[in-house]
């Protein structure tokens, strides 16, 4: 069996942020694959006829405690981003943008930047400065990366991840996929832990 996985995610998602906090780790104890597919809920909602769980005012109040519980377990700090829900289109299409530049070494450091930008430090990723401040930040060329959010290739490849999650049957974030199998939750992770396990034996 393969321990290639797939996660998909978006920024504008807490619960995307806390799963992605305990992905270095699960990686670490299974050896697996991890693919960071940053996609558009909005445009995956549309497609599935999902809404967001803030659009019911009782599961909103819910989750707000719901999430707190989960970074006190694991441990990360977390606030609820002043700007919720957030257009992160730009955000993601920085991730692509460093991805297409490097694709043979592959970083995973930007997009934990960007969660703990949005998810612990509040910070805007609707605004250019801020993520070009972010990669820079990093040591990557920050302007560079905001201009070629502007080009096709990288809309285009946005396009294709959230088309592919849909194809797999996501209908929300986090999710994650391991050989078409499609677990869904930041609460599902010991499930994928589980299946990454039997295909590193």
């Amino acid at each position: 069996m393969s321990n290639r996985m797939t996660f998909y995610f978006d920024l504008s998602s807490p619960y995307s942020y806390l799963a992605a906090t305990q992905l270095p780790a699960l990686q670490a104890r299974t050896h697996a694959e991890i693919s960071y597919a940053p996609v558009v809920l909005g445009a995956i909602f549309k497609a599935v006829a999902n809404s967001l769980p803030a659009a019911c005012a009782p599961k909103a109040m819910y989750m707000l405690a719901d999430l707190q519980r989960w970074a006190d377990r694991y441990q990360v700090p977390f606030v609820l981003n002043s700007r919720f829900p957030m257009n992160t289109i730009k955000a993601h299409r920085i991730v692509i943008a460093e991805a297409q530049r490097q694709p043979v070494l592959p970083r995973t450091d930007l997009v934990h930047a960007l969660f703990r930008a949005a998810w612990s430090e509040d910070r805007d990723l609707t605004s250019d400065a801020e993520l070009v401040a972010i990669a820079d930040g990093l040591g990557l060329p920050g302007a560079a990366l905001l201009a070629a959010t502007e080009t096709l290739p990288v809309k285009d490849a946005l396009r294709a991840n959230t088309d592919q999650a849909i194809a797999h049957g996501v209908f929300g974030a986090p999710a994650f996929v391991i050989e078409d199998e499609l677990y869904w939750g930041n609460d599902r992770l010991d499930f994928v832990e589980a299946r990454l396990a039997r295909s590193d034996d």
